[in-house]
C-alpha cells in the first residue's frame, strides 16, 4: 500500500486510538436482533375497516388491493381474524345508505357504525373498537361539517360531532377518534362524554392532520370525496411544522388521551417532534395513498412489497409512534407472527 494512501494514516493512528468496527454487531442475525433499537410488534397495529349496509357483502376497493367495504356480518368475521392475528384494535369508518346535508346518519343511534360496534362487541368483546368521528362519510356534499355558502362552519359542526361520539360510546366503542380538525371539538366531545357518564372513554384525536394528496384512495373507500372545494380551510398546510405542535398542545389541553399525526411517511419529522415535545401516547396513520403506492409497485415487480411494508412500518415506529393505523396490519401481523415462531 503506498504511503500516501488516505486510509493508511488512519490505520496507523488506530494503534493508539482504535477505530470502531461497527460491522461486528451486524455480522450475525443473532447479533442484529440483540442490539435492535426499534421493535415493531403486533400490539402496535390498528386495522381500519369500512362498514356498509347489507349482508354477506365484500366489495374490494379498486385503488386499495386487499381492502374491502364490508357489511356488518363480514366485519365481525374480519374482526375475529384480526384478534386471532394478535392485532389489538380496529378503527371503523361508516358508509351509510342515505346521506344528507347535515350527515344525520353519523349520529343516528341505529346508524351503520353504531350497529357494527354492537355486533363486534357482542362477538369479540376483548377487541378494542375505535370509531372515526367525522361527518364527511355521511354528508351529501362530502365535507366534514355543516356548509353554509362556501364556508364549512366550525362551532355548529362540532356540536354534531359530539353527538356522533356520544352515540358511538353508547353503542360500546372503546375509544372515539375525531378526525375533522375543527377548532375546539375535543373539548366539546370530552364534555358530552363526561356528562353522560363516559368518563373512562378515551379520545384519540387526529391532532395534526394535514391536507394531503395521499388521501385519494380513502375517499373512494369511504365515498367521501368533496362535491366542491377542498378541506384546506381546516386540515393543515403540509409546509407547516410548528403549527402541528400548537394543534397537538391544544388537543391535549382540551382532553385528548392519544394524539395522532396523519399521514405518516411524509410527516415522520412531525411524529418525532410531537413525541419529543409532549411524551404523550402518539399514533400515526399510514394512509391509503401510502398503502396503494407500495401495493402498485409490488404488483409491478418494482419493489419487494413485503420487505418495503415492514421497513415503512418500522420507520413510523422509529420516528416515535406508539400506535400505527395501517391497512397493512394483517399482512404485517402475519410476518411478525412467523418471526416470533422462528425465534422460539
Amino acid at each position: 500500500m503506498p504511503d500516501n494512501h488516505p486510509s493508511l494514516g488512519y490505520i496507523q493512528k488506530s494503534e493508539t486510538e482504535p477505530f470502531r468496527r461497527l460491522r461486528r454487531l451486524r455480522m450475525k442475525e443473532a447479533f442484529r436482533s440483540m442490539v435492535r433499537e426499534t421493535e415493531l410488534s403486533r400490539g402496535d397495529l390498528i386495522y381500519p375497516l369500512f362498514v356498509i349496509p347489507g349482508t354477506k357483502t365484500r366489495k374490494e376497493i379498486s385503488s386499495m388491493p386487499g381492502v374491502f367495504q364490508l357489511s356488518i356480518d363480514e366485519i365481525v368475521k374480519e374482526c375475529a381474524e384480526v384478534k386471532d392475528l394478535g392485532i389489538p384494535a380496529v378503527i371503523l369508518f361508516g358508509i351509510p345508505e342515505h346521506k344528507d346535508e347535515t350527515g344525520s346518519e353519523a349520529y343516528n343511534e341505529a346508524g351503520i357504525v353504531q350497529r357494527a360496534i354492537r355486533s363486534i362487541k357482542k362477538e369479540i368483546p376483548e377487541l378494542v373498537v375505535i370509531t372515526d368521528v367525522c361527518l364527511c362519510e355521511y354528508t351529501s356534499h362530502g365535507h366534514c361539517g355543516i356548509v353554509r355558502g362556501n364556508e364549512i362552519l366550525n362551532d355548529e359542526s362540532i356540536e354534531l360531532l359530539a353527538r356522533e361520539a356520544l352515540t358511538h360510546a353508547q353503542a360500546g366503542a372503546d375509544i372515539v377518534a375525531p378526525s375533522d380538525m375543527f377548532d375546539g371539538r375535543v373539548q366539546v366531545i370530552r364534555r358530552i362524554l363526561d356528562e353522560n357518564n363516559f368518563h373512562h372513554t378515551p379520545i384519540m384525536s387526529y391532532a395534526a392532520k394535514y391536507a394531503s394528496g395521499f388521501y385519494g384512495p380513502f375517499r373512494e373507500a369511504a365515498e367521501s370525496t368533496p362535491q366542491f372545494g377542498d378541506r384546506r380551510s381546516h386540515q393543515m398546510d403540509p409546509a407547516n411544522s410548528n403549527e402541528a405542535l400548537r394543534e397537538v398542545e391544544q388537543d391535549i389541553l382540551e382532553g385528548a388521551d392519544i394524539v395522532m399525526v396523519k399521514p405518516a411517511l411524509s410527516y415522520l419529522d412531525i411524529i418525532r417532534r410531537v413525541k419529543d415535545r409532549f411524551a404523550m401516547p402518539t399514533a400515526a396513520y399510514n394512509v391509503s395513498g401510502e398503502y396503494s403506492m407500495i401495493k402498485a409497485a409490488g404488483r409491478n415487480g418494482w419493489i419487494d412489497e413485503g420487505r418495503v411494508m415492514m421497513e415503512v412500518l418500522t420507520s413510523i415506529k422509529r420516528a416515535g409512534a406508539d400506535l400505527i393505523l395501517t391497512y397493512f396490519a394483517k399482512e404485517a401481523a402475519k410476518v411478525l407472527q412467523e418471526e416470533r415462531k422462528l425465534r422460539k
